[in-house]
């Protein structure tokens, strides 16, 4: 009886127990999807225990409970709102979420402040692709990669977990996406920064702005809104060779307002105006003589800078490297960032110019060669190179003396002359003469031997009348071989005196002729010949002879009037003085004639 009794009880129990769940529960049959109020009851390893009412308790990730970055502050008997997904698992558990919760709840006042287009703040706190993630107080939006500011941002590290503001340009609640930007405001923070700024801009401000881009020639800072160029000859007084040398993108730098048109908005920085000049002490400091040490800092086709202290840069022009290297690249003779020993040739401080000298600092080996050689003196050298007009040879150091083509050989000055020479060759030679001014030595090969021909131009001399065999027969005159290795040539206006005569045709090969040296070259051994100039001396020769002054006559004509003189003493037998007379007047006409 007992027992039945006691289940009897049992029974009655459960019937109020599901009454009192029944009537706790009443109007709550939709709790799935809902936010309800919980209770933690306790915490479990890395979950949070949570008491919503319902037949059993939940259990929800502590980590739902932190914000992206932090660790989350919980303790049994606080009080969260939690979002019920279902109302039991197989476990018999209900299923909780937190992030749910404050998704929902983030959802409700993020519409608010989007329909209004408030500004709402959040934490980046992930990468995905094509941007990034952002935290807005349980709802989770998405940053695209070109709206995180208005220039690109190689590294956002230092933008994540940081509270910022954000503008939100799209929400759509059915699928769970929101976008934001936080270029929108840097824009808007931007463009108040510029009205300012411009308002108060002059030339010579001092402001602080930040590498936004750079160029081959310059780098664009942005000042806050606005920005200017800061070109690369305004970076420093030292050489920079390109502005990455000396900034990067995002560095941040004091800059001062060189010029500001208020037409077209353009602003030219500089940062080197915020130091001290190193030109303005440089009188009497780089003197010219003066010996100097500095760094190669660029070297060009037409010679190298050299850096004599910071801001201070010098020219050593191509001309002055080196005594004896000419037409030789800078580069094969000093080096970047060599430091080399130079001298101050002039100094231009009106154009912020210095002339430095290389070579200077070494002795002139063209003087050191004038003093000891001399010429005539004999040498031998290695050829170093072979040009159309002579051969290049070394006789001293680095020194080059020249053999001219034609003091190669007695017998040959053409190009075939060089055929018997080749680079590296050594030959003997004499030295012809010395101009150390010019860095010139001139040397000839065939001065070692005498010259084979000398003994044909003995007894030649301008003005002689010489013997010679026709040796070819051309359109301009005739070649005329005068003695073993001399000829000489006739032109054709001085092959006669009478113009008819004047045809070179008229003469042949092998055929001997007489004529006047009028010009010659003893080192070629060239003759310049006359027929013409031969016979004039003979005619005035013989008008002395006859005693005859008459110019312009001819030997013919002498001979012609001296033998009808003649005739006429012959026919005379008695001198008559009226005759004679009559003579005397006739010969006075033809004077007169004459």
């Amino acid at each position: 009886m007992a027992s039945a009794a006691a289940r009897l009880q049992d029974r009655e129990d459960s019937k109020d127990f599901a009454k009192l769940l029944e009537g706790s529960l009443k109007g709550q049959e939709n709790f799935t999807g809902s936010v309800v109020e919980g209770t933690i009851i306790a915490l479990s390893g890395d979950h949070a225990i949570v008491d919503v009412g319902l037949k059993s308790e939940g259990r929800i990730p502590l980590q739902e409970f932190a914000k992206p970055g932090e660790d989350p502050e919980l303790k049994v008997g606080d009080i969260v709102e939690v979002f019920v997904e279902r109302m039991e698992n197989r476990e018999g558990e209900s299923v909780l979420s937190r992030e749910k919760a404050r998704r929902e709840e983030a959802w409700v006042e993020l519409e608010i402040s989007h329909k209004k287009e408030e500004r709402v703040t959040g934490v980046i706190f992930g990468r995905v692709k094509g941007g990034f993630t952002v935290d807005l107080g349980g709802a989770v939006a998405f940053l695209p990669g070109s709206q995180v500011d208005i220039r690109p941002v190689r590294d956002v590290t230092p933008l994540m977990g940081t509270p910022q503001p954000f503008q939100i340009l799209k929400m759509d609640r059915a699928r769970g996406n929101i976008v934001v930007s936080r270029r929108a405001i840097l824009e808007e923070s931007r463009e108040e920064a510029r009205s300012d700024l411009m308002d108060n801009l002059a030339e010579g401000a001092v402001l602080q702005g930040v590498v936004k881009n750079i160029t081959d020639y310059g780098a664009f800072v942005d000042l806050g809104g606005v920005d200017g160029l800061l070109h690369v000859t305004d970076i420093s007084w030292k050489r920079v060779n390109h502005p990455s040398e000396a900034l990067q993108v995002g560095q941040t730098i004091d800059v001062q307002v060189i010029r500001f048109n208020e037409e077209t908005q353009r602003i030219s920085l500089g940062m080197k105006q915020l130091e001290n000049d190193p030109w303005t002490d440089i009188q009497g400091k780089f003197v010219p003589g003066t010996k100097f040490k500095g760094r190669v800092t660029n070297i060009a086709d037409y010679g190298a800078f050299v850096e004599l202290e910071d801001g201070i840069e010098g020219l050593v022009h191509v001309s002055e490297m080196s005594w004896t290297k000419k037409n030789v690249h800078p580069g094969k003779i000093v080096s970047t960032s060599e430091e080399v020993e130079v001298v101050v040739l002039e100094v231009d401080e009106e154009k912020r110019r210095i002339s430095l000298g290389l070579k200077q600092c070494q002795e002139n080996p063209w003087e050191a060669f004038a003093k000891n050689h001399k010429v005539d003196e004999e040498l031998e050298g290695e050829v170093r190179n072979i040009t159309e007009f002579g051969l290049f040879i070394g006789v001293d150091g680095d020194i080059d003396g020249m053999v001219h083509l034609s003091d190669i050989s007695w017998e040959d000055e053409t190009e075939d002359a060089l055929k018997g020479f080749e680079k590296g060759q050594n030959v003997k030679v004499k030295i012809l003469d010395i101009d150390a001014e010019k860095e010139r030595v001139a040397l000839g090969i065939k001065q070692l031997t005498d010259d084979p021909f000398e003994g044909s131009m003995k007894g030649l001399a301008k003005g002689a009348v010489v013997t010679g065999t026709i040796t070819e027969i051309k359109d301009g005159g005739v070649e005329v071989e005068v003695n073993e290795g001399v000829t000489g040539f006739i032109k054709k206006a001085d092959l006669s005196r009478e113009r008819s005569e004047q045809r070179p045709d008229r003469f042949a090969v092998g055929e001997k002729i007489d004529a006047k040296i009028t010009g010659m070259d003893k080192k070629s051994r060239k003759l310049s010949l006359s027929i013409k100039a031969r016979e004039i001396d003979e005619d005035k020769q013989a008008m002395k002879e006859f005693g005859s002054t008459e110019s312009g006559a001819s030997l013919g004509d002498i001979l012609g009037a001296a033998l009808d003189g003649s005739k006429a003493d012959a026919k005379e037998e008695k001198p008559k003085k009226a005759p004679a007379k009559k003579a005397a007047a006739k010969k006075d006409e033809k004077k007169d004639e004459a």
